[in-house]
């Protein structure tokens, strides 16, 4: 089947070959490709395309103008013993890509959900655990795997292969080392090693999110006061707190602020 191009082409025919649950709600702009299955309740939004071999299921929401590349699952239910068979919902926001064989599951606990928000891009067989929440913008590159309960900030990027324990946090504008395995926490803006280890902040990333060089010069001297001068966390938090001179330390220190589960990553001795 050809790409479906929104404004150009007309909309496609659900393909002959696809099972579809009389309970599904699908947009009459949506294309459903050839052995897509859908069971139960799911709910489909305009423009969204769905690729061949796809298996959606469950309470789950796919917003507009998504993009679902082949052998994709969404909406199975989790790889949790605590599962008990409540209902739980799947929800993926507007504009997300997800490529060949990327798997999220619905969540643990009744009326919980696992989220994808609006714009993220998951790659080749990335996986999203139960209840997960990515915020806009995430990149999820090729073989990354989520346990369950992570949460990711906005326009964070998780690299190749890399899996990120139960319960962690990794921040906004965070980004993840190829190969990675990550324990505790990534506060916002860091870049951290294969280890978890935090070696620098994502300038590449800060530039590339429109922020200018007053901004970028201040999470620096956060770095700083947070990995390279042998504070304790609650002591560099004080600091930072009193420091701040514009809002763009916000994020990170809300983030240092709140209760963690697994603790925050140490940077480099």
């Amino acid at each position: 089947m050809p790409p479906f191009i929104p404004g150009k082409d007309p909309p496609v025919p659900i393909h002959s070959t696809a099972i579809i649950d009389p309970q599904a709600q699908i947009d009459s702009s949506a294309v459903i490709g050839p052995y897509v299955l859908i069971e139960g309740p799911v709910c489909i939004g305009a423009e969204t395309k769905v690729g061949p071999f796809c298996h959606l299921m469950g309470e789950t929401t796919i917003g507009e103008r998504c993009r679902i590349h082949d052998r994709v699952t969404i909406g199975d239910i989790p790889q949790d013993r605590a599962f008990r068979n409540e209902k739980s919902y799947c929800r993926i926001g507007n504009d997300v890509i997800l490529r060949e064989g990327v798997t999220v599951h619905r969540a643990t606990g009744e009326g919980a959900a696992t989220q994808i928000q609006d714009g993220c891009f998951l790659m080749t067989n990335a996986h999203v655990g139960h209840n997960c929440e990515l915020e806009k913008g995430v990149i999820m590159i090729s073989g990354s795997l989520l346990g369950g309960h992570v949460h990711v900030g906005q326009r964070a990027v998780i690299s190749g292969n890399s899996g990120v324990h139960q319960f962690c946090r990794i921040g906004t504008l965070a980004m993840l080392a190829g190969l990675s395995r990550i324990t505790q926490d990534i506060p916002p803006y860091m870049m951290a090693d294969q280890f978890g280890t935090i070696v620098a902040i994502n300038l590449v990333g800060l530039k590339r999110a429109g922020f200018n060089s007053e901004e970028r010069n201040e999470i620096k001297e956060a770095f700083r006061i947070l990995y390279r001068e042998g504070r304790t966390q609650s002591k560099a938090l004080e600091i930072l707190t009193q420091k701040q001179n514009t809002p763009v330390l916000a994020p990170l220190i809300e983030f240092l602020s709140e209760t963690s589960l697994r603790g925050i990553s140490k940077g480099a001795a």
